[in-house]
């Protein structure tokens, strides 16, 4: 190996090691901190349980959410070529450069009991803010670009000849979406919304502007953490922390293992007749 190649890879090394360490680093020292001993008692807290199940609900609902409409519209904008798609796209990825404030309050401005729709939602009896609703909402608002930008470069990295091969041998829009995109696209997909749902999970500043922060309603894990922090009980935001580390760790470590396709699963074969004739 050469001088210069050697300086190379120490130098890679070495840049390396301090990425992972300023990672690394924090996440220990919530760990390390508080005694093991301490961190289960605090996890055993109201708070924490009724805040972890506010956000499991909430990111699922929103999730949920996200990938239902996401899903075509993404597809739309990677196979479609009409006029105004590049502001469309601009639009879905606003939120990723948006503070997060920034959205609560727009939120607020737009479904607020004096928002441009808040007339015709309290016409219907319907009060957004403050609500469970309101914490799925501001959560699918900032992470819905995780996963459609995901889902984009996804459908634009498949084979689009299979599409036109599926709409060739008869099969129509949404079989082709259905049965062929989709599964082409899966790996991209599971990423995406494995991004998108660790963002749903980590929302702080949307959340607390456009739901508020009450206990068992829309106060979430992030939210609780602040609360225990600014009211002097370091060691419960330390052991929340460490909960919301663990949680996020293993779920999205579990969706990667159970969303992988495996390398045979990789190319897609038409399930179509070999004899097929085209008319």
């Amino acid at each position: 190996m050469q001088r210069s190649d050697r300086v190379a890879a120490f130098g890679a090394a070495a840049a390396t090691a301090i990425l992972m360490g300023f990672v690394v680093l924090p996440i220990l020292a919530i760990f390390v901190r508080v005694p093991p001993s301490a961190l289960f008692a605090q996890l055993r807290s109201h708070v924490a349980l009724a805040a972890l199940g506010v956000s499991l609900r909430s990111t699922i609902v929103a999730l949920a959410l996200i990938v239902v409409f996401g899903t075509p519209a993404a597809y739309v904008l990677a196979t479609k070529r009409f006029r105004g798609a590049g502001v469309l796209t601009v639009l879905l990825e606003l939120p990723l450069v948006l503070p997060p404030a920034v959205a609560g309050i727009g939120l607020f401005a737009a479904f607020g009991r004096f928002g441009l729709l808040g007339g015709t939602l309290r016409a219907f009896g319907i009060q957004i803010p403050f609500s469970q609703a309101a914490v799925v909402m501001a959560l699918t608002f900032v992470a819905m670009p995780f996963y459609t930008r995901q889902a984009v470069a996804a459908f634009v990295a498949m084979d689009h000849e299979l599409l036109g091969a599926s709409r060739t041998l008869g099969k129509g829009g949404a079989a082709t979406f259905f049965r062929v995109a989709v599964p082409l696209a899966r790996q991209g997909l599971s990423a995406g919304a494995a991004l998108a749902w660790a963002r749903a999970l980590g929302e702080f500043g949307a959340t607390i502007l456009f739901a508020g922060s009450f206990s068992g309603r829309t106060q979430t894990l992030p939210l609780a953490i602040y609360a225990q922090f600014s009211g002097g009980n370091v060691d419960g935001a330390l052991a929340m922390s460490g909960l919301l580390v663990l949680v996020s760790a293993g779920l999205l470590v579990g969706v990667r293992v159970l969303v992988r396709t495996r390398p045979e699963e990789a190319t897609w074969t038409p399930a179509f007749p070999s004899n097929s004739s085209i008319a």
